[in-house]
C-alpha cells in the first residue's frame, strides 16, 4: 500500500539546497523524505508523542515576556507630606 506523496512548500533541500523541491509521505509507520532534483533520500520514524516545541526567536520572545508580566504594585510616596 502506497500513500500520496505530497511536496512540502518552502523547504529546502539539505543536498542541493534547492527550494520546494522535497517530497514527504508516510508508509508503514515510517516517514519518507527526497528531492526531486538530486538523489537525496531520508526515512524518519513517526514519533507517537510530538517533540518539544523548538527554540526559535518567536519563543524566546515568549519566555522574555513571561519575566515582564511578573508585575507588582508600586506605592507613590509625595515628598512634600510627611508619613503618618
Amino acid at each position: 500500500m502506497s500513500s500520496v506523496k505530497r511536496f512540502i512548500a518552502g523547504v529546502v533541500c539539505p543536498r542541493c539546497a534547492a527550494m520546494d523541491r522535497i517530497r514527504a509521505w508516510e508508509q508503514n509507520g515510517i516517514r519518507y523524505r527526497d528531492c526531486v532534483n538530486c538523489d537525496f533520500f531520508e526515512q524518519l520514524p513517526i514519533d507517537d508523542e510530538p517533540a518539544d516545541e523548538l527554540t526559535t526567536r518567536v519563543n524566546e520572545v515568549r519566555e522574555e515576556q513571561k519575566h515582564q508580566d511578573d508585575v507588582e504594585p508600586v506605592r507613590i510616596l509625595d515628598p512634600g507630606k510627611s508619613s503618618p
